[in-house]
């Protein structure tokens, strides 16, 4: 007997018929003695079209009512998808987040999961049901509805296939499976086979179309992660734990797997702060406790006892982040912020990258063929990201994707 748990994404639960579809896809895996566990997410727009009606009531929604409104989307799913199963002749049983044992902190709209109790799916599937959980959601120790960031389905499908000790976890979208690059930016972008699970960490958090707590999650509790259509019988592509001994010979020579691209950046520039012991602190302790993510970090040297601080963050929060940066600034008397929203990463990644020299330099040097201006750096072992502006985004990936030969399948 497998236990295998799927998550089925809500681009493939838009209408009636692809809630059919979705159904006859559970229903088949769990023919012999499978046991499935289905994490769904909201319909279609459901979750944005739920947003824009808050936003037409007040421009400041309770985060706490919020996430009670937003988590109505993945419980509709979760019914539909049910009796759909049961018009199959299956049986099968809808779980809210809470239901299904997942435990979170209080941080509404981004809560993390503190502890997952499987009794009650447990129970569902020695009574011989599927189970369908709503994605995206759970519950405080005192009973209050959150949610876990938007695209947290993926998060849930995996935290369950770990908490239950699944055979595996299947990810379907409306994709084939994970993409050398964004096929919509590069199109001689191929869909990989398998790709290991600490590269493809790097790609989710540089804009590839994952969530990254999810792979986190997987890499951390050795989850073999599929990602899928669930519109045709694409073989996918296998997120795991792999060696350079188990690659075929050109992955070997080849060190870069993908180009990740991301395009939510904006750059947020402190000018002329005093340069002392503190001054990073007294910026960014304020951005952190405004729940404010600041990705890459740049301070000049010191020229006359002053410095300037570069960072990004997401434009979704530039116009908060802006606030709390300006009167950070004001109190360091420095009083003068720059702001360029503009902006795009775009990254290469691969494993082997840290034991070869030279990829940094010929990234640079492609970037610079394609008159591409490189407006900040970061790096990691596995991961080489620039900041460009956001109209070139598409030229570097492409020049990127044919300079590192990412073409052979």
């Amino acid at each position: 007997m497998s236990l295998i748990v799927q998550k089925y994404g809500g681009s493939s639960l838009a209408n009636s018929d692809l809630i059919r579809n979705v159904a006859k896809r559970i229903s088949n895996a769990s023919e012999g003695d499978n046991q499935v566990v289905a994490t769904v997410s909201a319909m279609g727009d459901s979750t944005d079209n739920l947003m824009d009606i808050a936003a037409q009531i007040t421009n400041s929604p309770n985060p706490r009512e919020l996430d009670v409104l937003l988590s109505t989307g993945e419980l509709q799913s979760c019914a539909l998808v049910c009796m759909a199963l049961q018009e199959l002749g299956k049986n099968a049983v809808s779980l809210s987040g809470g239901q299904a044992g997942i435990i979170t902190d209080s941080r509404f709209g981004n809560a993390k999961i503190s502890n997952l109790a499987t009794n009650r799916i447990e129970m569902e599937l020695n009574k011989g049901n599927i189970v369908v959980v709503a994605g995206f959601q759970g519950i405080t120790d005192e009973l209050d509805i959150t949610t876990l960031g938007r695209g947290a389905s993926d998060l849930t499908a995996v935290a369950l296939a770990a908490g239950l000790k699944a055979e595996r976890c299947e990810i379907y979208t409306d994709v084939d499976g994970i993409f050398t690059a964004d096929p919509r930016l590069v199109p001689s972008a191929y869909k990989m086979d398998e790709i290991g699970i600490e590269e493809m960490l790097e790609m989710a958090n540089y804009g590839a179309k994952m969530n990254p707590r999810s792979i986190e999650l997987g890499m951390v509790f050795n989850v073999p992660i599929l990602v899928s259509s669930s519109m045709n019988e694409s073989s996918g592509t296998l997120i795991h734990e792999v060696n350079d001994m188990d690659m075929k010979v050109g992955e070997i020579r080849n060190r870069v797997r993908g180009i990740a691209t991301e395009k939510d950046v904006a750059k947020i520039i402190v000018y002329s702060v005093v340069d002392r012991p503190g001054i990073a602190s007294s910026l960014f302790e304020p951005l952190a406790q405004a729940d404010i993510s600041v990705d890459v970090i740049v301070q000049n040297s010191s020229v006359e006892g002053t410095t300037d601080l570069t960072f990004t963050v997401k434009q979704s929060q530039l116009n908060k982040a802006a606030l709390v940066v300006k009167k950070v600034a004001d109190d360091l008397g420095s009083g003068q912020i720059g702001i360029d929203e503009d902006l795009a990463k775009v990254s290469v990644v691969g494993t082997g990258m840290q034991d070869s020299p030279g990829y940094a330099a010929k990234m640079f040097k492609t970037l610079a063929s394609a008159g591409i201006n490189i407006e900040m750096i970061t790096t990691s072992e596995i991961r080489i990201t620039c900041i460009v502006k956001v109209s070139e985004l598409s030229k570097a990936a492409s020049a990127l994707h044919d300079a590192f030969e990412i073409d052979f399948n």
